[in-house]
C-alpha cells in the first residue's frame, strides 16, 4: 500500500515552497523604519518619479547622512539608465538625483 501523500497535497506543497523561496519582483526594506517617517512610501514615490519618470526597479527606507537622517532610496531606470533618486522620508524634498554608480547596492 503506497503510503505517500496525494499527488495534489504534494503540489500544492511544490507550490508553496517555490512561492516561498521566490522574491518579490520590488523589494521593498526598510519597514522597521517606516513609523519614523513622516512621508509614506507611496507620496515618496510620487516625488521620485516626478523627479526622474521611469520605472522603480529598487526601493528601500534607510538610515543615510543628510536631510533628516531618514530617506527612501529608489533605483529608476529609464532607457538603459539607472537613476539613483533619494527622498527625505520626514520633508519629501529630494536629495539625491544622479546616475547610478559602477557598484550599486
Amino acid at each position: 500500500m503506497d503510503r505517500s501523500p496525494p499527488r495534489r497535497i504534494r503540489l500544492i506543497g511544490a507550490a508553496a515552497l517555490t512561492l516561498a523561496l521566490t522574491p518579490p519582483a520590488l523589494a521593498y526594506s526598510g519597514d522597521k523604519l517606516a513609523g519614523e517617517a513622516k512621508i509614506g512610501i507611496e507620496k515618496a514615490r510620487e516625488i521620485a518619479l516626478k523627479a526622474h519618470p521611469g520605472k522603480i526597479t529598487d526601493e528601500e527606507l534607510e538610515r543615510e547622512p543628510g536631510g533628516s537622517g531618514l530617506r527612501y532610496s529608489f533605483d529608476i531606470k529609464r532607457g538603459k539608465v539607472t537613476q539613483e533618486v533619494g527622498v527625505d522620508a520626514t520633508t519629501g524634498r529630494v536629495l539625491e538625483n544622479a546616475p547610478e554608480g559602477p557598484n550599486p547596492d
